[in-house]
């Protein structure tokens, strides 16, 4: 940035800001306000410049992935120590208390430093999120005509809504309700007993109607 001795107030978020100047304190000494929502942060070390602004009092870094990182409120309070208003909210005594006595030694600092820069390995992660027994689903056979014939018999003598849907949805799918393979058989043969009664009775007319038919040929 140039250098702009009289910027006190810096609006640039909703930008894919991901590193800042060490030197910005030289190129902005009387900023006191910064806005960086919504950018593309993500470690503790990289705010670490921003302590160059010594006259830096109110800063927002929300919606940057670095807000997610273990005691980062404490550990920006702690870096930039006249910072008054962080995230829209203000810092209060007991916070800086807090971040003075978490920060007590630099190793506790270079500890959190690091533990922010980790990265994963992909192949880790699928490992703890893939479930430790994956279900497999059971092979279905196709349903026989009897066993078709048997659901559609059931769905008729059905007393609920709900029974109705359930046996519908097993016609679809074509996997049998546990219930039903108790009634399969006998259902299946009565209503192949009814199909048959019909068919001979069908026959009986036909055979009615083609002796009455010849009557008249046998009296000519």
């Amino acid at each position: 940035m140039p250098y702009l001795n009289r910027l006190g107030t810096l609006l640039i978020n909703n930008n894919r800001i991901t590193r800042i100047n060490p030197n910005i304190g030289e190129f902005l000494p009387n900023l006191h306000t910064l806005v960086l929502t919504n950018n593309r942060l993500v470690n503790l070390v990289e705010i670490d410049p921003l302590a160059s602004l010594s006259k830096l009092q109110f800063l927002s870094l929300l919606d940057n992935n670095i807000t997610k990182k273990p005691n980062y409120r404490l550990y920006v309070i702690h870096k930039l120590k006249s910072v008054r208003v962080l995230d829209f909210k203000k810092v209060r005594n007991k916070e800086r208390l807090e971040a003075r006595n978490l920060f007590s030694s630099k190793e506790v600092e270079e500890e959190a430093k690091k533990e922010s820069v980790k990265t994963f390995v992909p192949g880790e992660v699928e490992k703890a999120s893939k479930p430790v027994e994956e279900k497999q689903t059971p092979n279905v056979s196709a349903p026989t005509p009897e066993q078709i014939i048997a659901i559609k018999a059931a769905i008729v003598n059905s007393q609920t809504l709900e029974e109705v849907a359930r046996l519908e949805q097993a016609l679809k799918s074509g996997q049998l309700p546990a219930d039903l393979n108790l009634l399969e058989d006998n259902t299946a043969q009565n209503i192949t007993k009814d199909k048959d009664d019909k068919t001979m009775s069908d026959s009986g007319d036909e055979e009615h109607v083609t002796n009455d038919e010849s009557t008249p040929m046998e009296q000519e």
